[in-house]
């Protein structure tokens, strides 16, 4: 008797243990707020208050065609206010897995656009060249950013992790 309720206790320990990792992994990607994770990149790449605008409606359209006609639950987009150095952020979580795989094509088509003749000057091309198109489940982001990109990255890979 005592043998068999120590195996049903420890089966029902391993079903809740995995239904517990299954679970956790979930909340925290549900959790991640887009607005903390750019704040937390701004931060890192020490950028101060007023180097990066709001990039929204038509301008955001017009950097990335197709973007509004997706199932978006978060967007936060970033470029320089006033500056040539190439740090262009879009941060996105989408409604399902399909709208987040067109988000990348829509973002790929953005460093292409700039390594196709948008980025004139060899910095700018060489920024552009290092720019990425990341995705975690129904999370992407384009990061391009000359001297920050590695800062960028990690910033994105801490996040999920």
């Amino acid at each position: 008797m005592k043998t068999r309720t120590l195996w049903l206790l420890a089966a029902a320990l391993l079903v809740l243990a995995g239904c517990a990792g299954t679970g956790g992994e979930d909340r925290k990607t549900a959790e991640i707020r887009l607005t903390d994770l750019y704040d937390s990149m701004a931060a890192a790449c020490g950028w101060e208050d007023g180097y990066m605008a709001e990039l929204e409606g038509d301008l955001l359209e017009g950097y990335y065609p197709g973007l509004s006609q997706l199932d978006l639950l978060q967007c936060v987009a970033r470029i320089p206010a006033m500056s040539s150095d190439v740090n262009e952020i879009l941060l996105l979580q989408c409604g399902t897995e399909t709208a987040a795989e067109e988000a990348e094509d829509i973002l790929q088509a953005r460093i292409d656009s700039q390594l196709d003749g948008g980025a004139w000057y060899a910095e700018t091309r060489e920024a552009w060249e290092q720019a990425a198109v990341l995705r975690q489940g129904n999370y992407a982001a384009l990061l391009a950013s000359g001297a920050h990109q590695a800062v960028l990255a990690e910033q994105w890979d801490q996040a999920f992790t």
